[in-house]
């Protein structure tokens, strides 16, 4: 028995009374693109000049087997991988969006996202995991290619994508304690730039600095305002200046010696390579290097986003941003709208 064909080809000027199974695109350079004849329009007597303007001299119907779905029919499926906090919009062209729901922690999962871009015919577009977004954000999208396809696919996309591989972890607010180091700071030799630029930072999390310090280099008296701060409630905690190996730089060791259990000192990320993590029971406790004063984003940047999300740092997290964490330092910065320390 010979195979049904799936799409018929017909002239246009007998396809009066006909359904378009897909949209049909005008692009005029500079003035237009987008669908001249939406999908389900039914073609009129008056529609015949204008797909042949458009070059349109035949138009296809389907036949449409029992084992296919349509590309919407298809990407209507595909609503079931957004996670928490993920919004849709579509179908259209056989293509869905995913949307922020709300400011936070973007996660990917790239395993899942290359198996379902390894089926035949499927294109899954996301943006990179672990980084800042903000509302209604754009963020992935996902669609098949052609205008039908077969059902068994669509279920291996499905079957991959649980749990679902795009959501989103929301920001919450946090009491923060900072205290800068230095006795050149401490005496007002010089004076204190790290409060503006770290509340700066703050504020795009919504929090704001609640217990400050300005302390000297005495390891003991830094060990103990990490301590107080902590039993003043304080949720995450911020140590500046004195990060360095020489042997006067001694904020590092304060830190060890409060009782933090350090994740890693040394990332290989630049700026920001003497950028330390560590947690003090469920706190997490940072040593920001100097080159936070100078530079607008360092490693301090990309930690951020895990301690307002409440995802805990790994050595792993640090480790791998040694791929891509080389910053060009561009005269105009688009960070977080960049590659650097994207993995």
């Amino acid at each position: 028995m010979a195979k049904k064909k799936i799409f018929n080809i017909i002239k246009v000027d007998d396809a009066i009374g006909k359904v378009l199974p897909h949209d049909i695109t005008q692009i005029v350079p500079g003035k237009v693109k987008g669908a001249a004849f939406k999908k389900g329009h039914i073609i009129r007597k008056q529609d015949i000049k204008k797909l042949k303007s458009l070059g349109k001299e035949h138009i296809y119907t389907i036949n449409m087997p029992a084992d296919h779905y349509h590309e919407d029919e298809a990407a209507l499926k595909f609503l079931k991988l957004a996670g928490k906090n993920i919004k849709t919009t579509g179908p259209a062209e056989g293509k869905v969006q995913f949307i922020a729901g709300c400011d936070g922690f973007l996660q990917i999962n790239k395993k899942a996202v290359d198996k379902i871009n390894n089926i035949e015919h499927m294109v899954f577009t996301t943006m990179h995991s672990n980084i800042p977004v903000k509302k209604n954000n754009s963020l992935a999208g996902i669609r098949i290619v052609p205008l039908i396809i077969d059902k068994k696919s669509v279920q291996r996309v499905l079957k991959i994508g649980k749990p679902q591989p795009i959501s989103i972890i929301p920001f919450k607010k946090k009491k923060v304690g900072l205290i800068v180091t230095g006795e050149e700071v401490a005496s007002g030799k010089i004076k204190d730039a790290f409060l503006p630029v770290m509340e700066k930072k703050l504020k795009e999390y919504g929090c704001r600095i609640n217990e400050f310090r300005i302390m000297g280099d005495d390891m003991e008296k830094l060990r103990n305002e990490i301590l107080a701060m902590a039993k003043k409630g304080c949720d995450f905690i911020m140590l500046t200046g004195g990060m360095s190996v020489d042997p006067d730089d001694i904020t590092k060791v304060a830190i060890r010696r409060a009782g933090v259990k350090v994740v890693a000192y040394g990332a290989p990320i630049l700026p920001g390579n003497m950028f330390m993590a560590g947690y003090l029971k469920d706190i997490p406790v940072f040593g920001v290097p100097a080159c936070a004063m100078f530079h607008g984003i360092t490693a301090l940047d990309l930690f951020l986003p895990y301690v307002f999300s409440n995802t805990k740092i790994t050595k792993k997290d640090i480790i791998m941003r040694g791929y891509g964490g080389f910053c060009r330092h561009c005269k105009v910065c688009i960070f977080p709208r960049c590659g650097w320390g994207k993995c």
